[in-house]
């Protein structure tokens, strides 16, 4: 639990900051997530900021509340922290030339994949106890 609640607390932050953003914000946001991802164009920067902001409350608030399963909360953290470390992946000059090691400007975005693995670690770890309870029910029949 500790872990959910950090990195919940974290994401909510994260979210209800773009929430209060002004359109340069939403600008810089919007702008930086259609490099990555083109689809994203026709977006409206301010209604695209305030949707991945509160999809990013949403997401921190199901991290922190101990009656969402851990193996949903852990899933929908590695989809988040996949897309965003798409960003890294996609965005030019964020990685050192023919390397996948970031440059200083990469640096704040390749710390999502420490969100990724935390939250495949999440699903793995609840998968595995779930698995772990059916196999010491099946012995004790």
């Amino acid at each position: 639990m500790p872990v959910r609640l950090i990195v919940g607390a974290f994401i909510v932050n994260s979210g209800l900051s773009k929430l209060k953003g002004d359109q340069g914000t939403a600008d810089y946001i919007h702008g930086t997530a259609k490099t990555a991802y083109p689809f994203l164009e026709s977006q409206d920067p301010q209604k695209f900021t305030r949707t991945l902001g509160t999809a990013e409350v949403a997401l921190g608030s199901a991290l922190m509340a101990p009656f969402v399963p851990t193996v949903l909360a852990g899933a929908g953290l590695t989809g988040f922290a996949g897309a965003l470390t798409g960003l890294y992946l996609r965005l030019p000059g964020m990685r050192e030339k023919g390397s996948i090691r970031p440059t200083q400007e990469g640096t704040p975005l390749v710390k999502d994949t420490w969100l990724v693995g935390i939250g495949a670690t999440l699903v793995l770890e609840e998968l595995s106890r779930t698995n772990e309870k059916c196999r010491h029910h099946r012995r004790r029949r």
